[in-house]
């Protein structure tokens, strides 16, 4: 079970940066998501694959011709309105910001959203809250567990790679978490984002193959973006993350969809018999 997923923000949208924080900076960015999302599009198609977004509502209340263009033919789930780290908001925050992006993806597709991921993966184990927020507002699938330590959140004690229940209180959810390849008793991510791009492709193939029970692939409009502005305040190891590797990726990503035959969630979620997978209780 191969799925493809995209995480559909703007080049700019990076978390914990002064210069890229907030809408007050993201105005003052050029627009360069219609065409990335068109490089997308155009990659999918020319490869047949089904594929789900993650869209921001932010994308969808600027643009929203793009998420009718996306929801056309893709599945579409939230990636939040704001695109800020889950903890670094209230419970209160949180539901506000994720029930308007719900709404306004609902205006523009007028389809029921239930899938959701948090930007950056920042729900962590501390951040249970969320799940019951989430089915509150109707989420059914949450993949936002990243199953190592990330820099804005993870979960490095995720017991399981493969789809999962969380459970928190009452609450349980259906998980596709994000994959992980173990080194040397490490989880090692490799399947998106600039672990993607920074892995050369001959072991992304092999990986992918060692994965073929459950792969989640994450990649962002500015993965394929090789001609992206740089943004001038990241500190070095920041800017390596950001742009190394942006020249091969969209040569990397048609040579794994053509390698490897991927769907979205909703063909993966029909493929789990969610009787038998694993349980992972959060603390409450």
């Amino acid at each position: 079970m191969n799925i493809l997923t995209f995480d559909t923000e703007e080049w700019f949208h990076l978390l914990e940066n002064d210069s890229t924080r907030s809408e007050a900076q993201w105005v003052n960015f050029e627009k360069r998501i219609e065409g990335n999302v068109g490089r997308i599009i155009d990659i999918l198609d020319s490869t047949d694959t089904k594929a789900t977004f993650f869209v921001i509502g932010w994308v969808a209340k600027r643009y929203p011709a793009i998420v009718k263009r996306i929801a056309e033919r893709f599945e579409v789930g939230s990636h939040t309105m704001n695109h800020q780290p889950v903890w670094q908001q209230t419970p209160e925050e949180f539901r506000k910001d994720v029930e308007e992006s719900i709404k306004r993806l609902e205006d523009i597709t007028g389809k029921k959203v239930i899938r959701f991921r948090a930007p950056g993966f920042s729900i962590r184990e501390t951040e249970g809250w969320a799940y019951g927020i989430l089915n509150e507002l109707g989420i059914t699938t949450d993949c936002s567990v990243f199953p190592a330590v990330h820099a804005h959140g993870g979960m490095p004690s995720y017991p399981t790679n493969g789809p999962a229940v969380i459970e928190y209180g009452a609450v349980r959810m259906k998980e596709f978490p994000i994959t992980f390849k173990t080194i040397a008793g490490k989880h090692i991510i490799f399947s998106g984002g600039g672990y993607f791009r920074l892995f050369p492709y001959r072991m992304i193939k092999e990986w992918s193959r060692e994965s073929s029970d459950y792969l989640m692939a994450y990649i962002h409009p500015r993965d394929m973006d090789a001609n992206q502005p740089l943004i001038k305040d990241l500190g070095l190891f920041r800017r390596f993350k950001s742009y190394y590797g942006l020249a091969g990726a969209e040569r990397k990503l048609r040579k794994w969809l053509t390698d490897f035959r991927f769907i979205d969630l909703a063909t993966a979620e029909q493929q789990v018999d969610w009787d038998k997978v694993q349980k992972v209780r959060l603390p409450s």
